[in-house]
């Protein structure tokens, strides 16, 4: 042993080793009484002596002779490879060889020392006990320094699993709400239409349950993601990492587009609902007119054609021949009286064609033949008129009395019809205007009422004549009259119809009125909330811009005061909710017009979601200053005079900065930016912004310039927000972790080595870090790798987005 130290530790006895030697034994000493354990032990060793015996103690600082100090120097640093509390002072040996063993097993440090020797030995060799000593120094150095690296690694990963955490979680978010997008907008985007008002108005039922209960979530859904993905970036920007970009097709850009797609097919999905409903009630409204008048027209024309075929002339006489050609005349007039229902009848059929009735073909079947029988019958009359004519040469008499109640009943009759026709035509209005003009022209037809039961007094009169003649003159009448087959009971009977159904159709005018007058009740209804509620959300939507650009008080007083501002906006939500009812109402009634107010539930609706995603971004804002703030040390004087500046030069308020207000900014706050008048273009092109860095201290190549452009404005959007103005002014205050400080952490870990071994990193390293590591650690490959070697160089660098892991 004595040769060992003479060989090796010749220094230690010269006068300056004396002194390291000495410097050496007071930093341990130092450790040892940082040991709980062993000042315990000290404790109850001093309290049994006697003060002289304690006064002894003092000089005893050199002696291990017990080997409790060499225990507990161990215990100090590696708790775990000492069980301090069953080591007995009264067996020294047993003490000292379970240290020398144990420091010669874990902490490679070779057995200088023998048991008996020291504990044989009044006063054992002191130097060679330092000498030992001083390699424990070295030991727990080196450990001291590793433990040091590793809490750095262990904040850096932690911030990365963080941020990595975050990023999944958008990524996630992002595809829900695109696939949920995907399948509504196809929903939306179908226009197929259905045949029956029911079915119509079971879609449009079925929108307003999308617009109710599965859209609001999914509004709230896109706010949060936006707020998720700007905390997440400022948080890498806080510490230095990459700016996250999202999987193609899921940046917030992509599901604003996706958004407004779905908006777009959604307003037009509403006004083709309310078109088709419009179109089947119009389609519903022919149908049953053009059914109506297919049936009058129809008992019209039943007889006619055999009655025009007849061969009755042939065997007339001359007064019946003449009676006949009056009669085809009076039939001529009816006929002619008809020609207008049948070109209703066509125009009709025609407009459900074009409005695409499902039932369009037997509605043309229907009109074709009518068409065709109509050309029948007037082939037929033509024909039968001629006939009569060249028989009526051989025939003389005429019944002028029956000719004349004939021409005059026959108009009145066809009046008489198209009054009853009328009378029960179904009518569809849309407001109190045309329910009052319908009225007004029902008041109209009634006040010719008298003077029609005057002519039809004197068409009675006619046939009264007619009697009174034949009675005086005893003719005996041989039947009808011949010129035309109304009769004075078919007058008075159609008469009696009229009669009653003019009360009928008062009554329906004016249930018609009474429900107009609800609609426009529900119109004044409607229009008096959404002419307070669309000012309402105007102002509010103006409060929050001038909120966003002024500085009254502290970031967190601001925070606050927009919190509360949300709270009271929520709080308004039930005002929307009744108006949503009172809409509802209006759909329900199908009404299509408001003319009280100019604002539309659909624009209320946009406007509420826009305030409240305005609000929400406007307070995410605000928070990620604050984190700004403190991870940057900016001081509220500071924050307050970047906020005056950005303001000021925000000429347009739009809370952006454009290169040239952004340009005159800087020089403002005294940065000297090149300013040539000739170059002014209203935007900040590279030379300018080149200059601007330059001035300020920054020299810079074309890479850096570059890589500085990205930071400002990374989406080459040409304007600079407030929170991308306070990181490039506080750019150089923040101290943040950089690669070539955990590569340097990293290297001490592996003792020098260019790579690193699972095993340290295990040792070094919590465990869920290490495993974390070594999943993504690609393998060393230099000149000096072992089995099982990890690259941690291209880790580090990855980290930080200098290369890809």
């Amino acid at each position: 042993m004595v040769d060992y130290h003479a060989a090796n530790n010749q220094s230690l006895y010269s006068a300056g080793g004396q002194q390291i030697y000495m410097e050496q034994e007071n930093d341990w000493d130092r450790d040892l009484l940082l040991d709980p354990a062993w000042e315990k032990q000290q404790r109850k060793v001093r309290a049994s002596e006697s003060p002289g015996a304690a006064a002894g103690a003092c000089k005893m600082r050199y002696f291990w002779k017990d080997g409790l100090a060499f225990n507990a120097l161990i215990h100090r640093h590696r708790p775990e490879l000492i069980d301090y509390d069953k080591l007995r002072k009264d067996d020294p040996v047993t003490n000292l060889n379970n240290a020398f063993e144990v420091a010669e097993r874990y902490l490679d440090i070779p057995k200088m020392l023998d048991a008996e020797d020291i504990v044989g030995t009044l006063r054992p060799d002191e130097k060679a006990i330092m000498t030992y000593v001083s390699c424990f120094y070295h030991a727990f150095s080196g450990a001291q320094k590793a433990e040091t690296a590793a809490n750095r690694i262990c904040k850096v990963l932690a911030v990365n699993q963080e941020n990595e955490h975050l990023m999944e979680d958008y990524e996630k978010l992002a595809s829900d709400l695109l696939e949920w997008i995907r399948r509504t907008i196809p929903w939306l985007e179908n226009r197929a239409p259905e045949k029956t008002m029911t079915e119509m108005q079971q879609k449009l039922e079925d929108f307003r349950d999308y617009r109710r209960v599965h859209k609001p979530p999914k509004v709230q859904e896109k706010c949060q993601l936006e707020i998720n993905f700007n905390t997440l970036q400022t948080k890498l920007r806080l510490s230095n990492r990459p700016a996250f970009m999202p999987s193609e097709g899921r940046m917030v850009s992509d599901i604003n587009g996706a958004w407004h797609k779905l908006e777009g097919a959604e307003k037009g999905y509403e006004e083709w609902l309310l078109n088709e409903i419009r179109r089947l009630e119009r389609l519903d409204h022919l149908a049953e007119k053009f059914r109506q008048k297919a049936a009058i027209h129809e008992s019209w024309t039943d007889g006619k054609e055999a009655m025009l075929t007849q061969k009755d002339y042939e065997t007339a006489t001359l007064s019946e021949i003449k009676a006949l050609l009056k009669k085809h005349e009076a039939f001529e007039s009816d006929l002619a009286a008809h020609q207008d229902r049948v070109e209703q009848i066509a125009a009709i059929a025609q407009e459900l064609n074009e409005l695409d009735y499902y039932d369009s073909p037997s509605v043309n079947a229907r009109c074709q033949k009518i068409c065709e029988q109509w050309d029948a019958l007037g082939s037929l009359t033509q024909s039968r008129r001629e006939s009569l004519e060249r028989t009526e040469k051989q025939l003389e008499s005429i019944d002028e009395l029956y000719l004349e109640y004939a021409k005059r009943a026959a108009p009145f009759n066809n009046w008489m019809e198209g009054a009853m026709e009328d009378l029960q035509d179904m009518f569809i209005v849309h407001n109190i205007e045309e329910i009052q003009g319908l009225i007004t022209a029902h008041d109209q037809f009634k006040s010719t009422l008298p003077e029609a039961n005057k002519e039809r007094e004197s068409i009675q009169a006619i046939q009264a004549e007619v009697q009174k003649i034949a009675q005086y003159n005893g003719i005996k009448l041989a039947g009808n009259n011949p010129y035309t087959t109304i009769t004075p009971q078919s007058i008075d009977k159609k008469w009696e119809k009229v009669q009653q159904l003019v009360p009928q159709r008062d009554q329906a005018l004016q249930e018609e009125l009474a429900r107009q007058q609800s609609n426009d009740h529900l119109r004044r209804q409607f229009a008096n909330q959404a002419n307070m509620i669309g000012p309402w959300i105007q102002n509010k939507m103006e409060e929050i811009g001038r909120i966003s650009i002024e500085m009254n008080g502290t970031l967190e007083d601001q925070l606050t005061h927009l919190r509360q501002y949300e709270q009271s906006i929520i709080e308004y939500k039930p005002n929307i909710d009744q108006l949503e009812g009172d809409h509802q109402l209006i759909q329900e009634a199908l009404i299509f017009d408001n003319k009280y107010t100019a604002y539309t539930m659909e624009h209320l609706r946009v406007g509420w979601e826009q305030l409240l995603t305005t609000i929400a971004r406007t307070i995410n804002e605000i928070e990620n200053q604050i984190l700004t703030r403190d991870a940057k040390g900016i001081s509220q004087e500071q924050l307050h005079e970047y906020r005056t500046s950005f303001n000021h030069f925000d000429k347009d308020h739009s809370g952006v900065l454009h290169a040239e207000e952004f340009k005159a900014c800087l020089i403002s706050l005294g940065y000297d930016v090149e300013n040539n008048k000739q170059k002014r273009t209203g935007i900040m092109d590279g030379d300018d912004f080149r200059a601007l860095l330059i001035s300020t201290g920054n020299s810079l190549g074309d890479a850096e310039f570059a890589r500085i452009m990205g930071i400002v404005d990374p989406n080459n959007s040409g304007a600079v927000t407030f929170q991308a103005f306070i990181d490039f002014m506080s750019r150089e205050t923040t101290d943040t972790d950089t690669a070539d400080q955990v590569i340097a952490s990293f290297k001490i870990l592996a003792g020098d080595k260019n790579y690193i071994t699972a095993e340290e990193l295990r040792r070094e390293l919590p465990p869920d870090q290490a495993e974390y590591c070594i999943a993504r650690m690609a393998p060393y490959t230099g000149p000096d790798a072992v089995p099982g070697a990890l690259d941690y160089m291209s880790f580090s660098t990855a980290l930080y987005g200098e290369s890809d892991l």
